[in-house]
């Protein structure tokens, strides 16, 4: 939860440096841009346990669903309401809160690269939130994380950690995160004997 915190923290910090125009910019999460991105990123914290029941009922507890409704529900407030959203919830609050705050810690990450990286605004994110945050997403199933890396053996060049056993892929540790995450295009920045099975595995092969 501490990690959780200090992501947003950071998230809300950067996102207070970006004019009106970067806010409609999109990310690399497909059809999204930024301010949908933020609005997904909140749209839980104000959720009562009625309330979250409702919209996953509304989304037929189809994930993808689920969070389309939550953007949709923000669609009429501004960047700057957003941001008031989120700086007034850096501590997250219910759904998120889920296993001691991993939702919200691997939330937060992997949707600030997702801004800073379609941005070209890149960071150096504290090593043991990044480390820990990885860990975590190879254990989360909807992130499909797991999926994406079982068989492979995944070696950060820039940090001490490995996981899993196979044709090693190796990168920075943040790649190697947003690629096992799905994002397309960053497994590129990746090398070695497995990074091919992997990249399959993000653009819909097996």
């Amino acid at each position: 939860m501490t990690f959780a915190r200090q992501e947003r923290e950071d998230l809300a910090a950067f996102l207070a440096t970006l004019s009106e125009q970067q806010w409609s910019e999109p990310t690399l999460c497909t059809g999204w841009n930024v301010r949908d991105l933020v609005a997904h990123v909140v749209s839980f914290d104000e959720l009562d346990g009625r309330g979250l029941v409702r919209r996953f009922v509304a989304g037929r507890f189809i994930p993808s669903r689920i969070n389309a409704i939550g953007v949709a529900e923000y669609a009429k407030r501004s960047p700057r309401e957003l941001l008031e959203v989120l700086t007034e919830h850096v501590e997250p609050r219910g759904f998120t809160t889920g296993f001691g705050g991993m939702i919200a810690l691997i939330d937060g990450m992997v949707h600030h690269q997702d801004i800073r990286r379609a941005l070209g605004m890149p960071r150096d994110i504290p090593p043991d939130r990044l480390l820990r945050t990885l860990r975590l997403a190879l254990l989360a199933p909807p992130i499909g994380a797991f999926w994406r890396a079982r068989g492979l053996r995944l070696v950060a060049s820039d940090q001490a950690w490995a996981s899993g056993r196979g044709p090693e892929v190796r990168g920075p540790a943040e790649a190697i995160l947003m690629a096992v995450a799905g994002r397309r295009g960053v497994v590129e920045e990746l090398s070695g004997p497995g990074q091919r099975k992997l990249a399959g595995r993000i653009n819909g092969g097996t």
